[in-house]
């Protein structure tokens, strides 16, 4: 084949010029964005301990009939409002609920704040003062219970020395007729090995 025997160049040109330009309008333009937005960063919640009790057991055992316009929140699992999804289980949703994503939704970062030493202090007085008082209500009733319950055994045991002395009593007395009659009978014993 020859040279002129060649089609036109069917490939397509570009006219560079053009696109410098408009890519050069398109950096102004984001530079302009940027410098009327603010550059400041979203300044987030240290996290906090919960204030309500995460209810799992509300669903423990009941049947739900699910159809296609069942809304996700009333579907099978485990719905969480905040970031609008559906976990199935318990153990994740638990895991979802102190995850990075759903507290970032919260509003509040993973940092926690640190503690000081007059704040420790006072968290170990006050946890203190609530052992003394669990430990008072738990003396008062439980040295009640303990005291009924040695009552009761005490009890007990006085009846079963009884009865076990009635019995050792009344085989002392059954066992001489038995011996007696297996004597008439004409053999030694019933099977006992004792004599």
């Amino acid at each position: 084949m020859s040279s002129s025997s060649r089609p036109e160049d069917h490939r397509r040109k570009w006219d560079r010029e053009e696109y410098e330009k408009l890519a050069r309008k398109r950096l102004m333009d984001d530079f302009d964005d940027d410098s009327n937005k603010d550059l400041s960063p979203v300044k987030r919640e240290m996290l906090k301990q919960r204030d309500y009790r995460v209810d799992l057991d509300s669903k423990l055992g009941k049947s739900v009939v699910i159809t296609k316009a069942t809304p996700s929140s009333q579907s099978g699992g485990y719905y969480c409002n905040v970031c609008d999804c559906v976990v199935k289980d318990s153990i994740n949703f638990l895991d979802h609920i102190n995850g990075k994503k759903h507290q970032r939704n919260l509003g509040m970062s993973m940092k926690i704040e640190r503690s000081s030493l007059d704040q420790v202090k006072k968290r170990f007085e006050t946890n203190k003062k609530k052992m003394e008082e669990k430990k008072k209500d738990y003396d008062l009733e439980q040295r009640l219970r303990e005291l009924k319950e040695e009552e009761e055994k005490l009890k007990e045991y006085r009846k079963e020395k009884k009865k076990e002395k009635k019995r050792k009593h009344d085989d002392l007395d059954d066992e001489p007729q038995h011996d007696e009659m297996a004597a008439l009978m004409g053999f030694s014993g019933f099977g006992s090995s004792k004599k």
